[in-house]
């Protein structure tokens, strides 16, 4: 499965240790937890969210690098939480952190959950017919991996990369 997320290019792009800052789905010391997206749109919009940016001449400023990883085959545990909860500001976290550590203590090492940046059918690729077009909209998923990095892959799919402007318009900002 391909998947998608977005990093600093001066860093790895995922963790090998405890000492990843807390997120949505773990708490500090809960590391490591990869986040990917399902789609491009998905993984910067958690970007544009997280840091706050909504005015387009912002993104002008945006330098980041864009992976496609290949993480393995395996089963997801859907997460089952109020929608309020799981596209929340950071305030719904330490719902979804306990949750994640009950579903991991139940043994799940990967979970999939709505995009909590994206709005409804916010995730939209190309098509080319008579030109190039937007796709179907969809929604955005979000998975997480828990534990060391091993067997996933990743390629840059950009590097110096930015958004483009009409995401902006797709991000469930804060």
């Amino acid at each position: 499965m391909i998947v998608f997320r977005q990093a600093d290019a001066r860093y790895p792009f995922l963790w090998e240790d405890r000492q990843q800052p807390p997120a949505r789905w773990h708490a500090a010391g809960d590391g490591p937890a990869h986040y990917f997206a399902d789609t491009p749109d998905g993984a910067w919009a958690e970007f544009l969210r997280h840091e706050e940016i909504t005015d387009a001449a912002d993104l002008a400023t945006i330098s980041r690098r864009m992976w496609a990883a290949e993480i393995p085959d395996e089963p997801a545990e859907a997460v089952r939480l109020p929608k309020d909860v799981l596209t929340g500001d950071a305030a719904s976290h330490s719902r979804c952190q306990a949750e994640a550590a009950r579903l991991r203590a139940a043994g799940t090492r990967r979970l999939i959950a709505p995009s909590a940046a994206l709005v409804d059918h916010g995730a939209t690729g190309t098509v080319v017919r008579d030109g190039a077009r937007p796709g179907p909209p969809r929604n955005g998923v979000t998975i997480v991996i828990f534990g060391p990095p091993d067997h996933i892959v990743g390629w840059i799919a950009g590097d110096a990369a930015r958004p483009p402007e009409d995401l902006l318009a797709r991000v469930r900002h804060y």
